[in-house]
């Protein structure tokens, strides 16, 4: 059984992630979770394992919730209802204690999933499989004796409380680098948020204003029908978002302040861990340029000897080159896996007082000091005190952008294995002058600092085509050649 995906266990309500489905992972979840409280031994621990379960506003949320709970419950664990939350919401009130978060993110609204959490951080691989197993082994509900009854659990104002207070200490941080001037940065520092019906809706509005700035909102109800555009932020959905801003500051020399016009725009995902820049010509901060800005901050306001930024094989050699300058080191880990990544980089270091300062893939940000969670509210914030204190295109002028593309070629779900196998091999001998490093994909790196990554989706039927290049268009089409051979050869 192949169950979970690079984010959890996602898919449409009626096929995949069905009520029966929620309710057997709930039942292996509280099984797992039982087990390792007593430290993998026969002992039973001194209590349930405490979960909060939460989902997003989806429409078949509810039914999955019940089901989950039912499973939860009669696996013996003790349920905290948190209702509907954002997932860095959830991963936040997960510390100290296990979390389920049901949610499909940015997939349709038909769809729906689950994600787990433990102490603030999302189940690691192995764990991953150990509830696998248990769903595949039908795991048994506990004895009659051990089932509980839920409570109910108010956790976003904790969170909220806690992203601002951290967003307003990363701007006394700046302060202290010389990065910043002394004050209330954001007082009347106008901002465009486009929510797209989701969980931002709640969470980043409420956050920049408490932190001072004027925020409008676009599509800031929460409905589980994504009417206003679809759940995945891209420049194709976010157009109104785009067209407003520009609109807004057309004309306009200082947008953003003195009560005219937006600095900056941003755009989530239906459960608000991923976050879309907009500048204020309307278009849209290439997610890496957003990564490397971010990662390069972390690394010169750290004080350790050995900063560290945790990435993807799918992220732009933009940001090593911005992080390389302030003085730290990137790492890098298969896509999906940050957490197990910074688990690594951590368990590695040594004398040298090594830090992970910043973890994050494309549109999705962990920041470490503040939780070991992927979290788009955040990266509002700290993004907003950043935007306010230097300006946008300040931020951005340091960075290289070369042209960068990112393709997908249709590939069915049971055929990837086999078409990964194939390009394995053919990749590297299409490319003969490439290095080849096939830990997570097929990357390719050329001798003129080119690159290209091939890769299956974790949860869409695809092989996704990765190239930064000078002549990205003809490296991505070379390689989508390849690619679209191995799909159709692995049909035959």
């Amino acid at each position: 059984m192949e169950l979970f995906g690079t984010a959890g266990v996602r898919g449409r309500v009626e096929e995949r992630v069905t009520p029966e489905l929620a309710l057997a992972v709930g039942r292996a979840v509280a099984a797992e979770a039982r087990e390792l409280e007593a430290g993998g031994g026969t002992d039973e621990p001194t209590g349930p394992p405490e979960i909060v379960l939460a989902r997003d506003g989806r429409v078949s949320g509810p039914a999955i919730a019940a089901a989950t709970e039912a499973g939860l419950a009669s696996g013996g664990a003790k349920v905290s209802r948190a209702g509907r939350l954002p997932t860095p919401a959830l991963a936040h009130a997960s510390r100290g204690r296990y979390g389920v978060m049901l949610t499909a993110s940015h997939n349709p609204p038909s769809d729906n999933g689950i994600k787990l959490f433990r102490d603030g951080v999302e189940f690691d691989r192995e764990l991953e499989l150990a509830v696998e197993a248990r769903v595949e082994a039908e795991e048994p509900p506990a004895a009659w004796d051990a089932w509980t009854e839920p409570d109910r659990v108010d956790t976003l104002d904790g969170y909220l409380a806690d992203v601002r207070e951290y967003a307003t200490e990363f701007e006394a941080d700046a302060d202290d680098a010389g990065d910043a001037d002394d004050g209330d940065s954001l007082d009347g520092l106008r901002i465009a948020v486009d929510c797209g019906n989701g969980m931002s809706a709640p969470a980043t509005p409420t956050v920049l204003r408490e932190l001072g700035a004027t925020v409008v909102t676009l599509n800031g109800n929460v409905d589980g029908h994504f009417p206003g555009r679809g759940s995945k932020p891209t420049p194709e959905t976010l157009r109104d978002l785009r067209a407003f801003v520009a609109d807004a500051n057309e004309g306009v020399d200082d947008p953003g302040r003195d009560g005219e016009g937006y600095a900056f725009g941003i755009g989530h995902d239906g459960d608000a861990d991923r976050i879309v820049v907009v500048d204020a010509n309307g278009e849209v901060v290439h997610e890496d340029t957003v990564l490397a800005i971010l990662a390069e901050r972390y690394v010169r306001t750290s004080a350790a000897d050995d900063p560290v930024v945790v990435t993807t094989p799918n992220a732009s050699g933009r940001i090593d080159e911005r992080v390389r300058e302030a003085g730290g080191r990137v790492e890098r880990v298969r896509l999906g896996a940050l957490h197990e990544g910074i688990a690594a980089v951590r368990a590695e270091a040594d004398a040298k007082d090594t830090e992970v300062v910043f973890a994050a893939e494309p549109w999705k940000h962990v920041h470490t000091a503040f939780g070991g969670w992927i979290d788009g509210v955040c990266s509002a914030a700290v993004m907003a005190v950043l935007v306010a204190t230097e300006g946008l295109e300040s931020l951005r002028d340091p960075v290289t952008e070369r042209p960068y593309r990112k393709v997908s070629v249709d590939c069915p779900d049971d055929r990837k294995e086999r078409v990964m196998a194939r390009l394995t091999e053919r990749l590297p001998a299409a490319f003969e002058d490439a290095t080849v490093d096939t830990d997570h994909g097929v990357r390719l790196e050329f001798p003129d600092a080119s690159w290209t990554l091939v890769r299956p989706s974790g949860t869409e039927p695809y092989v996704r085509v990765y190239a930064e290049s000078d002549a990205v268009d003809e490296l991505v089409e070379s390689v989508r050649e390849v690619v679209e051979a191995a799909v159709a050869e692995a049909e035959s």
